[in-house]
């Protein structure tokens, strides 16, 4: 007799089921410390911006939703706003899931939630913030602070909390946004000030990027799989491109995006991580710090970059757009300064000194207003030697999407069907959509808290980490800024600068145009 079909919500609820035994499971074995009937509040600086009513309470209601916070869980706005809750509710309402069913948690969830107006700078308004806190919960909580805020108030805001807000017999830990400064520089002094008042444990840099499916899965595909660990390296692998593309501009957001740039929004921290997944050796165990190990000694075998390791772009308006955003070019943005040289493109090129990886280029592309949005790692293979095939043959692909629409295939050869024996390209296909049709892939936010809560800093930035990755980039970045180096021209819309298919190119990466994806059967 077969088993009955499961619909898309039983089928979901049954996966968190499962989940949540596994979360129990692992604090058993000791693997987090997820204290699930100790009280715990979760304090949200920056309540009344941007990243709070759009991704952090969003975040926070999912979790609460799921029942994947501890029982006894209160959450805490703090903002110099003059708000309420309700304010705060109004706010997020466009960007909060919630179906009809789901209405009376989605009113709980509210009830748990009050708010605190003061300052980032002041003493006395953190101390007032502490008593609300104690006033929250007779026992003593563990406490998470979230820094939903700009950078240039990290330093108050924690030299606060450490004075203010720690007086609990739990736990206190603190989420920090990027930008972890700015170069090597400022990034050390921000670590020496952070290191002055918490441990190391206690910190949780965020980059929302190793909260991602597929970015998580590089350790599972590599280390998993016995077809791919024996050809993981340079004897087999020709080049690795890392790719991050966004389909749009600025948006009128190029004030705040000209200060950093496209090499530190993206390029510096999101792509340089998943390069160190896919170029580490495996780790003694999956714990936080043996990985965290590994992906330090990629990046101490790599050299800092210069201008020639680098491709930069700007994008200008196509007159032929159909969008008003496309028909205006980054210098069009109002929030530009006249006549910037900030590069909205960049592709750069790593190289890996070490015994797997020597010779290998390592191609790091990102850019706004390209062609597409795409998020993906694309491992290319070395010609096939003694070609019988009269130069039908084009090398071999593994390509893990992080975005959109999770998937890793295999790009092969394969005899073209029918009477003729020509060779043409196909794929080894694992599309998640497709393969998975029922499963809730967490947002990338949703992960990294609830990481926060179980104590584990697998997927969270390490000090040493930080600091490795800024020297590599940071002479490069002063290099940039020094000779106010004038970034190519490329059409919104396009691929980018032709030249950066040329860099490609160069460092052994083929690009044939050829390929054509076929949508998996769902």
């Amino acid at each position: 007799m077969s088993s009955p079909t499961l619909s898309k919500s039983d089928s979901q609820t049954e996966m968190l089921s499962i989940f949540r035994q596994s979360l129990l499971q692992a604090n058993v074995k000791g693997e987090t410390d997820f204290q699930r009937n100790t009280p715990h509040i979760f304090v949200v600086l920056g309540a009344s911006g941007d990243l709070a009513k759009k991704k952090i309470y969003p975040t926070l209601w999912a979790l609460y939703r799921d029942i994947l916070v501890p029982q006894d869980t209160q959450f805490v706005g703090y903002a110099r706003s003059n708000l309420t809750v309700e304010d705060v509710r109004k706010k997020c309402e466009p960007y909060m899931k919630v179906k009809s069913e789901e209405q009376e948690k989605y009113e709980e969830f509210w009830k748990i939630n009050t708010y605190v107006r003061g300052s980032y700078d002041k003493g006395e308004d953190f101390a007032i913030l502490s008593k609300h806190l104690k006033d929250q919960n007779d026992r003593d909580a563990n406490r998470i602070f979230y820094l939903a805020l700009p950078p240039s108030v990290y330093e108050s805001v924690t030299a606060n909390i450490h004075a203010h807000c720690q007086d609990t017999k739990g736990w206190v830990r603190v989420i920090i946004e990027k930008p972890f400064g700015k170069d090597l520089a400022s990034s050390a002094k921000l670590s020496d000030h952070l290191a002055s008042l918490f441990k190391e444990e206690q910190i949780y840099r965020i980059d929302h990027y190793l909260g991602k499916e597929m970015v998580q899965n590089l350790i599972s595909v590599r280390f998993g799989n016995r077809i791919f660990g024996p050809t993981w390296n340079r004897d087999n692998i020709a080049s690795v491109l890392i790719s991050f593309k966004e389909p749009f501009g600025t948006q009128g957001r190029g004030g705040y995006f000209d200060e950093f740039g496209i090499i530190r929004d993206v390029m510096q921290n999101h792509l340089l991580q998943i390069l160190c997944l896919v170029a580490m050796e495996k780790p003694c165990s999956t714990s936080a710090d043996d990985i965290r190990d590994e992906k330090v000694k990629v990046l101490k075998c790599m050299d800092t970059l210069t201008l020639d390791d680098v491709v930069l772009g700007q994008y200008m308006a196509d007159p032929n757009g159909t969008t008003e955003d496309s028909r205006m070019g980054y210098l069009d943005d109002p929030t530009v300064p006249s006549g910037s040289c900030t590069p909205t493109y960049a592709l750069g090129v790593c190289k890996i000194n070490n015994e797997r990886w020597d010779g290998v280029p390592f191609i790091l592309r990102c850019g706004k207003a390209l062609n597409e949005r795409k998020a993906e790692v694309r491992i290319q293979y070395h010609d096939v030697p003694g070609d019988i095939f009269h130069g039908q043959s084009k090398r071999n692909e593994l390509v893990l999407r992080v975005q959109p629409g999770e998937a890793i295939y295999c790009k092969v050869m394969t005899k073209t069907p029918g009477m003729t024996f020509g060779i043409e390209e196909t794929e080894l296909d694992l599309t998640y959509v497709s393969r998975y049709k029922n499963a809730k892939l967490p947002d990338a936010y949703e992960r990294l808290i609830l990481d926060v809560f179980c104590g584990s800093q697998m997927h969270f930035v390490r000090n040493d980490e930080l600091a490795e990755a800024w020297r590599i980039f940071t002479p490069l970045l002063h290099e940039i800024e020094a000779a106010t180096v004038k970034p190519l021209q490329y059409m919104y819309g396009s691929r980018g600068p032709k030249e950066a298919d040329d860099m490609c190119a160069k460092n052994n990466f083929k690009y044939y145009g050829s390929y054509k994806w076929t949508k998996p059967h769902l």
